[in-house]
């Protein structure tokens, strides 16, 4: 193609919506106000943004999420004033999610992107994952009015319980709580710890579970 049919065809759509993808990696957002961010995911913005490292974990998630893999912190930024921001995390997948005020899904840290500064959120760690996971598994419970957007390894399965999932496949769940069960068979496989032997099991026939074709924290 050409210079001009490249630049039809990739430039960004002309558009207010507040949570866009303008294609299946990359996100924009139309920020009016504030708006939380995963550290480092902007790869661009138009307008007057500013950005702000959040670095002390006191302040919950706009301190930084525990990364459950590395018990190291992944930092969020707070993206405040008027413009368009592109959101994007190492070619993974973003799905975007619109919360309604009753609802509310709870995500893998790793794996939330941005979310308006308008939803309520909490941190919990799953400290029975800590055999699996250095300093056990951290995850956000978000909860509406507003948009969510979060990532994925490709493209991801949601499934409705009863049924069990890896955790380091485990993406994001809503109307069901897992519980972590021990599979005994896989606790020992060539002398070594197998990840997949901690499960967790979501009960019930309500709500959803998403998982992704990914082991992230493999």
């Amino acid at each position: 193609m050409n210079i001009e049919q490249f630049k039809s065809e990739h430039t960004p759509t002309d558009s207010n919506e507040t949570f866009q993808l303008e294609n299946s990696y990359t996100l924009d957002v139309a920020v009016d106000g504030t708006l939380m961010a995963k550290a480092g995911s902007m790869i661009a913005y138009t307008g007057d943004l500013s950005f702000t490292g959040q670095a002390t974990p006191e302040g919950g998630i706009t301190g930084f999420i525990k990364e459950a893999a590395t018990n190291e912190g992944t930092p969020v930024m707070t993206v405040e004033g008027h413009g368009h921001v592109y959101l994007a995390d190492n070619e993974k997948k973003v799905q975007v999610l619109e919360l309604e005020a009753d609802d509310a899904v709870t995500v893998n840290g790793e794996d939330v992107l941005a979310f308006e500064s308008q939803i309520n959120y909490e941190i919990d760690k799953m400290d029975s994952l800590a055999g699996a996971f250095a300093g056990g598994f951290t995850n956000v419970y978000l909860e509406g009015p507003g948009y969510v957007a979060l990532t994925t390894h490709a493209d991801p399965l949601v499934m409705t319980p009863p049924v069990t999932t890896d955790p380091s496949a485990t993406v994001a769940w809503s109307g069901t709580t897992p519980d972590v069960e021990v599979n005994k068979n896989l606790s020992d496989m060539i002398g070594q710890e197998s990840g997949e032997r901690f499960q967790m099991n979501f009960t019930g026939t309500d709500g959803f579970v998403v998982v992704q074709p990914y082991e992230e924290f493999a």
